[in-house]
């Protein structure tokens, strides 16, 4: 939920900061501002729960500095980019370096608002999507090879005495292995079985073994 996230300004220009601030606040937004680019990276502890809010053109740190300093620190924040008229290419490199959205100056008050309600929505959905495919890797790492090798299977959708016959085993010892792979991957039915492995690249993941 974008309330529930900090939003963080970083602008050279103080009355731009306060200005911006002050409407942030009255929108019912958490906020903290930052002078520089510098000043923010060392005031972050932790990235979740913050969306940010960056000129772009800035003394010692541009936005994109700043956006690829964050990616070398592998942080993965929200940014919306404030850009003059003739920043339009710059922006653009802002956005290949993360940033969600850019916005041209000057900008009414809904379009800064509005730009920050779907940035922080846009990292609802992909911190979600991290988290799950995070709890299917540390799933993952509970199965033997073989409860992989037959998992594979399952998900290509192979019956089981195709899997059996293929890893020259029983279709009882797949059925055995079917049901410890539902129990350790903790999934409910085979189609949240299968969206599980959708989200990760099962083949590479498993070409290893254990």
């Amino acid at each position: 939920m974008s309330m529930d996230r900090i939003i963080h300004i970083v602008d050279d220009e103080a009355p731009v900061r306060a200005s911006l601030a002050f409407l942030l606040m009255s929108a019912g937004f958490a906020v903290r501002a930052h002078d520089s680019g510098r000043a923010f990276l060392a005031a972050l502890s932790d990235t979740s729960g913050v969306c940010l809010v960056t000129d772009l053109r800035m003394p010692e740190m541009n936005g994109v500095e700043l956006l690829e300093a964050l990616t070398r620190r592998g942080h993965k924040v929200p940014a919306i980019v404030v850009t003059g008229h003739g920043d339009v290419p710059m922006a653009v490199a802002a956005m290949k370096a993360g940033a969600i959205d850019f916005i041209e100056k000057p900008f009414a008050d809904d379009v800064i608002i509005d730009a920050i309600h779907r940035a922080c929505a846009t990292a609802d959905v992909q911190e979600n999507v991290d988290n799950d495919k995070a709890e299917t890797y540390e799933r993952l790492k509970y199965l033997t090879a073989r409860e992989q090798e037959i998992l594979v299977g399952i998900v290509t959708g192979l019956p089981n005495k195709t899997i059996a016959y293929d890893l020259e085993i029983s279709p009882r010892t797949v059925e055995v292995h079917r049901a410890n792979i539902m129990s350790k991957m903790q999934a409910k039915s085979l189609p949240e079985l299968v969206r599980m492995t959708l989200l990760i690249d099962l083949a590479r993941d498993t070409s290893g073994g254990n």
